[in-house]
């Protein structure tokens, strides 16, 4: 027997469960593809007020990311793009959360590498499942595309015919699922 998604989701902490989340990008490489990514290691939480109001907080460990490709790894969390060893650590805390049609546009401060700019997320909620046992469990899909300039991360790696190796967009998809102890 099948049980249905339940929504609304319900007030009190829900705390994102990293083993049944992702935290992944891609921007442009060499003008023509793109290259993937994500982060191993990230946390947060999301509190639902009494009257339905949703409040977000996150946290990733930029030093946890992955291409698949060692040496691009390293030169990512090197001084040219996060500089990780002074940056360990991007945030996200949200200001607010907006209906969009049948979704929602979910607001807030995002700091990466020293700087905080406000972001928008385009956010869809999946709904709430009664859990394996160990409480109700929510999930999200969220999206936003940033330019990396706008947080520091300014090298130019021109290509002999024109453009650049690293494009200035970088696509942040989220798939979360976040429980509420029982």
């Amino acid at each position: 027997m099948t049980t249905a998604v339940t929504a609304p989701i319900a007030a009190g902490t829900w705390a994102i469960d990293a083993s049944h989340s992702a935290v992944a990008f891609s921007v442009k490489h060499l003008m023509v593809s793109k290259v993937r990514g994500n982060f191993e290691t990230f946390s947060g939480t999301i509190t639902i007020a009494e009257d339905g109001t949703p409040a977000v907080q996150a946290e990733i460990d930029v030093t946890s990311i992955t291409t698949g490709n060692e040496q691009r790894d390293g030169h990512i969390k090197s001084a040219d793009f996060f500089d990780a060893e002074k940056f360990p650590k991007a945030t996200f805390v949200s200001t607010s959360v907006a209906p969009k049609g049948d979704d929602y546009v979910l607001t807030g401060d995002f700091t990466l590498r020293g700087v905080t700019k406000t972001v928008e997320l385009e956010l869809e909620f999946n709904g709430v499942s009664p859990g394996m046992g160990y409480g109700p469990v929510a999930g999200f899909e969220a999206k936003t595309v940033l330019n990396r300039k706008d947080f520091g991360i300014d090298i130019e790696m021109p290509l002999e015919g024109g453009g650049v190796v690293v494009g200035d967009k970088v696509t942040i998809t989220l798939e979360i699922e976040a429980g509420q102890p029982a």
